[in-house]
């Protein structure tokens, strides 16, 4: 698939996720299959950008092209003005974010609140695409409720306006994470412009991705939560969608010992005291679907340093089918 002048080198994207698809989350992602990994948001509002958080999230050293960078905002000129300086900072695609259905992002009427207004919707997005020399992006929800669903008017003023690429997260902002994600929409989207169209909303595995592209006739297809926990999950996708077959999930010592290294990652992007803290929710992810995971969370959530949290993983997921098999 291509996003303007852009190859991708496959149909699977991670979704942009606050708090979690930092520098770390993403290179792993990537590693493992995801052609495209686009950062949590970036705020609009410049004045922001000197806090820890706003500086680690414009941090791309190291990071494999084309680098995806988020902003979210409600002024058409401060949102530009975003765009342009993340380019400076090395962004090669610019992705709006029109999807969030945080309260905190939708009171200022940002995010999905922004689907409500058509016509900002059009002056934002052509401010945007009007600022930068490289491909912008949209991610939305289906509409704001369910009796106001209008994605595909969106989606054909994004196309007029110039963006490049579609995502589409097949929920209202009223239904948030909640119920079903549903496919209709983003396939009427699809048959509603030519650019590429993104699936996204609920696909947990192999079998789900491939009816949903089947389903939407999307050009590709986004993972969000599924993710979390999990990056090669974009592997076992990708081999699926080639191959029919489905691959062996991986053995526990292989998820330890990404796990130690997804956190040192952390630790060397955060610092060793923020990053222990920011390392929990991670390692509740990556142990939740093993024995004894609870007792374990228990356990490593109490620790507050580097060492303590690598030997309790050592402990929890080394040398685990011996002992359950023995038990």
């Amino acid at each position: 698939m291509k996003i303007d002048n852009l190859q991708l080198t496959g149909n699977l994207i991670l979704a942009p996720m606050a708090g979690i698809t930092d520098l770390p989350f993403r290179r792993l992602c990537r590693r493992f299959g995801a052609a495209l990994a686009v950062s949590e948001m970036v705020s609009a509002d410049t004045s922001l950008w000197g806090s820890r958080k706003t500086q680690t999230r414009l941090h791309h050293e190291g990071e494999d092209s084309p680098i995806a960078v988020q902003i979210v905002g409600t002024d058409p000129e401060k949102l530009a003005q975003a765009a342009r300086i993340n380019v400076d900072f090395g962004a090669e695609i610019i992705d709006i974010n029109m999807g969030c259905p945080a309260k905190k992002v939708c009171k200022v009427a940002a995010g999905s609140a922004l689907m409500r207004d058509e016509i900002l919707v059009g002056q934002i997005l052509s401010a945007v695409v009007n600022a930068v020399d490289i491909p912008v992006t949209l991610k939305m929800r289906t509409g704001w409720d369910r009796q106001s669903i209008n994605a595909p008017t969106i989606a054909k003023i994004a196309e007029d306006c110039g963006i490049r690429m579609l995502s589409v997260h097949g929920r209202t902002r009223a239904c948030k994470f909640t119920g079903e994600a549903e496919y209709e929409t983003i396939r009427e989207v699809k048959q509603t412009v030519s650019i590429p169209v993104v699936a996204n909303g609920d696909i947990r595995d192999e079998k789900k991705a491939k009816q949903v592209l089947k389903f939407t006739g999307a050009d590709a297809i986004m993972i969000g939560r599924a993710a979390q926990g999990r990056p090669w999950i974009f592997r076992r996708i990708a081999h699926y969608l080639a191959t029919g077959e489905q691959l062996q999930e991986p053995e526990s010592q292989w998820i330890g010992d990404l796990l130690l290294e997804h956190l040192e990652a952390l630790y060397s992007l955060y610092g060793q005291r923020h990053g222990v803290r920011i390392a929990r929710k991670h390692i509740a992810w990556y142990s939740r679907h093993l024995r004894g995971a609870a007792k374990f969370r228990q356990e490593i959530n109490r620790v507050e340093e580097t060492k303590g949290q690598h030997d309790l993983i050592k402990a929890f997921f080394y040398c685990r089918e011996s002992r359950e098999k023995a038990a």
